[in-house]
């Protein structure tokens, strides 16, 4: 049995569940928040050169990686090539489910950015995101960190590839996950968002990754009790 079978990896995501909880319960994030930021706002957040390095460049670049993954399905390139189609479709499907689960939350979602709070010079009240229904009178959707999961969602792709490319997996998991940090970290120093927010973006990504490798192994599965069947039938 591999030592990260999906029981092990349940018990791995509730484990990072309850640290979340206790996060949000600490009420560091605001702590964290007056940092790099004050009543006249936050110095970084208008730094052409800072912006462009850890925001502009990081998006363009995971979105290339998504394209040459996408393009890799059907024409495999580099470790692609150990891979069967299947999983594949799995990497890609699992990083771009990720992402889009982020944005779609954070649509949904009515918290505001640190830097629209009234205390970084902003309008809105400070309001916990467990809180809902409650609005900060900001203008919202800033919950959890999206430009995060332009390098936490390929943290989805690792349950295939762990499987798939195990080699590939032992780089993929720590890089993604300390790429996704070092953004949610700059995005923290912008004001564009707490550090709760970037870590739920994780919790969310892996999340996603472990719902897609879940029902691809109950396809496999499926499939070979169809097999057993008409084998013996």
């Amino acid at each position: 049995m591999p030592f990260w079978n999906l029981r092990r990896l349940y018990a791995v995501t509730l484990l990072l569940f309850l640290l979340l909880v206790l996060w949000d319960a600490s009420g560091l994030d605001l702590p964290l928040a007056r940092l790099f930021g004050g009543a006249q706002g936050f110095a970084w957040r208008d730094h052409h050169t800072f912006a462009l390095l850890t925001h502009e460049g990081p998006r363009y670049a995971s979105g290339a990686l998504l394209a040459a993954l996408a393009v890799g399905v059907w024409r495999p390139w580099g470790f692609l090539r150990v891979m069967a189609p299947a999983q594949r479709a799995q990497l890609v499907l699992s990083v771009i489910g990720a992402m889009l689960a982020v944005s779609v939350f954070k649509r949904l979602n009515t918290t505001s950015c640190p830097w629209d709070l009234a205390e970084f010079g902003g309008v809105a009240q400070y309001v916990s995101h467990w809180v809902w229904g409650v609005r900060d009178l900001g203008p919202g959707h800033c919950f959890p960190a999206g430009h995060a999961s332009a390098a936490f969602g390929f943290v989805a792709g690792w349950f295939v590839l762990r499987r798939a490319a195990p080699n590939v997996a032992r780089l993929w998991l720590p890089g993604a996950l300390m790429a996704g940090l070092a953004l949610g970290w700059a995005q923290q120093m912008r004001g564009a968002h707490f550090m709760s927010h970037t870590l739920w973006s994780a919790w969310t990504c892996w999340t996603v990754g472990l719902a897609w490798e879940s029902l691809a192994q109950l396809h496999v599965r499926l499939g070979v009790a169809a097999d057993t069947k008409l084998n013996e039938a």
